[in-house]
C-alpha cells in the first residue's frame, strides 16, 4: 500500500518476508521497483539533465531530484527492516550486465552517488550474492538508441526522433525483460530469495518460471503489469 504526504512524496509501506520465504523447496523473488537517478546515467547525464530542465524548468528538475532521493530513502529503510538470510539471497539489478565485472561496475556507480548501487554494496557485504542480470548486447543497443535521441538539437526534432524510434525502443525493452527473466530462471535456486531491483517501465510477467513465487512488498503492480508510483 502507498499514500502521499503533504509534500506529494510517495510513502511506501513494507513488510518483512514471511516464514514461508525460507522454505527449502521454494524459489522466491522480491520485486523492488526503482527509479533511476542522475548518478547512473554516466556520459549521458549532462544531456539528460539539459533535456529535463528544458521540459520542467530548473525548479522542476530540482523537485524531481529531491523526489527520487526521498523514494530511495524509503526503499533503503524498508529493505533494512527485512530480516533476510543473506547467505541465500541473490541480487538482480536492472542495467547490470552479465560480464564478469559486476562488482566493479556497482562499486563505481555507488562511488558516483547512486543510492541504488550503494544499497547493493551494503547487501553484498552482508553476504548476498550480486548477479549480473542483463544482456550486455541489449544494453548497448538501448544506450545507442537513447544517445541518438538525446543528440537532437531542438525539442521538436527530439520529439520526432522519439516517435520514430518508439517501436524499436518498446521491442528492446521486451527483449531485455525476457533476458532478465531467463537469467533469474536459470540462477535462482530452491530455498533462495532473489531481490530484483527493476525500473518501473519493466515487466517480467509471462517470462518468469511458474515455480518462482513473486512478491511486491513495496507496492503492487498495475493491471498492465507495470509498477505504479
Amino acid at each position: 500500500m502507498q499514500t502521499k504526504d503533504d509534500s506529494g512524496a510517495i510513502l511506501i509501506s513494507a513488510r518483512s518476508p514471511r516464514k514461508g520465504d525460507l522454505d527449502p523447496s521454494v524459489r522466491r523473488l522480491v520485486h523492488i521497483p526503482v527509479i533511476h537517478s542522475q548518478a547512473e546515467m554516466g556520459s549521458l547525464s549532462p544531456a539528460i539533465q539539459a533535456m529535463t530542465v528544458r521540459r520542467l524548468g530548473a525548479q522542476g528538475w530540482e523537485r524531481n531530484v529531491n523526489l527520487i532521493d526521498g523514494i530511495w530513502t524509503q526503499i533503503e529503510q524498508a529493505v533494512d527492516r527485512w530480516s533476510l538470510p543473506y547467505g541465500k539471497v541473490r541480487l538482480y539489478q536492472d542495467g547490470l550486465p552479465v560480464c564478469g565485472r559486476e562488482l566493479e561496475i556497482v562499486a563505481e556507480l555507488a562511488k558516483a552517488g547512486s543510492r541504488n548501487h550503494q544499497l547493493l554494496l551494503r547487501l553484498q557485504e552482508q553476504g548476498a550474492t550480486l548477479m549480473g542480470t542483463e544482456s550486455a548486447d541489449l544494453l548497448v543497443q538501448e544506450y545507442n538508441l537513447i544517445k541518438q535521441m538525446l543528440a537532437a538539437d531542438d525539442p521538436a526534432k527530439a520529439a520526432r526522433l522519439e516517435a520514430r524510434h518508439q517501436e524499436r525502443s518498446h521491442s528492446l525493452l521486451k527483449r531485455r525483460d525476457q533476458a532478465i527473466a531467463e537469467r533469474i530462471n536459470h540462477t535462482l535456486c530452491p530455498g533462495e530469495i532473489g531481490l530484483l531491483f527493476l525500473g518501473m517501465l519493466h515487466s517480467l510477467e509471462g517470462w518468469l518460471a511458474q515455480d518462482i513465487e513473486v512478491t511486491h512488498p513495496l507496492y503492487p503492480p498495475s493491471p498492465a503489469g507495470h509498477q505504479c508510483p
